[in-house]
């Protein structure tokens, strides 16, 4: 699998590095073209070698060009190429244009029947690219509807069509591919939101552009591929428990036991040296038996025990909390307590009702619901909808390092974003936050900036959790997470 650059832009920023290449370094605009189509081939060819027909589906703008060169490439190779437009070609523009011309010299269109992807080995995906600004419909919709409803192995031309490069959302609806080749700058929708389910594998290609085209432009996120991203504090021969950090998981309620338990493990088998749960007098003795390697004390009325609070890292608060007076107080105190802290699941439901400032060193761990909620929007999926925005608007709200969860899960610290590329649909099951909040607590027991630990327990858990998972999306427990993450933890 190819390693990805770590630089996420916006469109508009892939755009202007595009234009630069073209204008300040002289490198045509229909080099790079034929240089994307190429690539794309090559592609083709390399992962399905018995590929015979292709079909091409073209749009306008230089989406569709790189498909006339795809086809144009595909032909003199000898394959059976059917292409289709939903566009008139010849109001395509410039290289785009240009491109259309070559390959009709010696071919022409097919006429657009949705049938055409029965014949078809292999489907390029070059219908619509990065300036799409509203939902896809009509014939465009009837397309993309049908090629998702076939077998049939697909390839997208630099993002998959209907996918926001932005926002990672779909608009109406977009292809899902197998692969996606894109080109001169990673966009952030390719990794977030519906991206990374869209994209299936991203290959990217610089088309050649000189390294000093890129300095013009800042990223927008990190990519956190790199194995820095994770790794824990050395430890030394002769260090003690005393020396890896004392974590406070608070919570529990009625009935929710487990949430803690899975915390409290988690943080233990991610290194913390010392955990004590705080939670429901009832559950002492099951979180005692479930993880007897930490204290436990139950609270009966919402108020913490005495603790040395010197000794403690760092809180973390909200796993099975709950909503009511006992979860209100303990929160309270906890925040007293003036430690840094992790708030999570119903810790952020009460900072949210209660409109509770939170004025110690903090992480936040939202899903795009418990983001909804403290945005006071509608649902999550206004959330998914822009989760760019999302993040820094957290971020104006409560400050602190932001967490915001899901496919491509985003770290904002106010000055930088990253974008976790690892996780799998089978991590979608109940107490698999739990099982963050516990990680993440451990790497700021051990000494990370709360920013460092937010990325580092991000992308452990991610990581444990492709590991546990094995390529299954079904049947994975949050508790499998914890069993593998000392074989991810370095």
């Amino acid at each position: 699998m190819q390693t990805l650059p770590s630089s996420l832009y916006t469109p508009e920023s892939v755009r202007r590095i595009d234009q630069k290449a073209i204008h300040d370094h002289g490198i045509a605009g229909y080099t790079l073209m034929r240089r994307a189509g190429k690539v794309v081939l090559d592609l083709l060819r390399k992962n399905y070698p018995q590929a015979k027909k292709i079909l091409v589906l073209c749009g306008a703008g230089n989406n569709a060009g790189d498909g006339y060169v795809v086809a144009r490439l595909a032909q003199q190779q000898g394959m059976d190429v059917r292409v289709v437009s939903l566009t008139d070609p010849e109001k395509l523009q410039g290289d785009a244009h240009q491109a259309y011309q070559q390959w009709h010299e010696s071919a022409v269109l097919s006429v657009n029947d949705v049938a055409l992807i029965n014949d078809a080995d292999v489907i390029v995906d070059a219908l619509l690219g990065t300036g799409i600004t509203r939902d896809v419909e009509g014939s465009w919709l009837n397309w993309i509807e049908a090629v998702n409803h076939s077998d049939k192995a697909v390839i997208s031309v630099d993002l998959p069509s209907g996918l926001d490069a932005l926002t990672g959302a779909i608009k109406g609806a977009a292809v899902t591919a197998d692969i996606t080749v894109t080109f001169i700058g990673l966009k952030l929708g390719l990794f977030t939101a519906s991206g990374k389910a869209c994209c299936g594998e991203v290959i990217f290609d610089s088309l050649g552009v000189p390294e000093s085209v890129y300095e013009s432009e800042s990223p927008v996120a990190e990519l956190l591929g790199s194995p820095d991203c994770y790794e824990l504090p050395r430890r030394r021969h002769d260090s003690h428990k005393g020396l890896h950090g004392h974590v406070l998981v608070v919570g529990g309620n009625h009935g929710m036991p487990g949430a803690v338990i899975l915390a409290a493990r988690a943080a233990l088998r991610s290194g913390a040296g010392m955990v004590t749960v705080v939670t429901r007098v009832e559950h002492v003795a099951a979180v005692a038996v479930a993880c007897p390697e930490a204290m436990v004390y139950g609270s009966e009325n919402g108020n913490l025990p005495v603790l040395s609070v010197e000794k403690i890292a760092v809180v973390a608060i909200g796993p099975g909390l709950g909503q009511d007076a006992w979860a209100h107080r303990l929160l309270m105190q906890a925040i007293a307590l003036n430690r840094p802290m992790i708030l999570d699941a119903d810790a952020l439901n009460l900072v949210a009702e209660k409109k509770i400032q939170i004025k110690v060193p903090h992480i936040i761990t939202p899903h795009p619901g418990e983001a909804a909620h403290l945005l006071c929007k509608d649902n999550a999926s206004s959330i998914q909808q822009d989760r760019l925005t999302a993040i820094h608007q957290l971020y104006d709200l409560l400050s602190g390092v932001v967490v915001l969860k899901g496919s491509g899960s985003m770290i904002y610290d106010g000055g930088h974003l990253g974008v976790c590329p690892f996780g799998n649909p089978a991590m979608a099951v109940a107490g698999m936050g739990d099982v963050l909040t516990g990680v993440i607590a451990a790497c700021v027991a051990q000494g990370m900036d709360l920013n460092q630990a937010a990325r580092a327990g991000v992308c452990v858990h991610a990581r444990a959790g492709d590991l546990a998972a094995n390529g299954d999306t079904h049947g994975m427990l949050a508790s499998d997470v914890i069993d593998v993450l000392k074989q991810v933890i370095k």
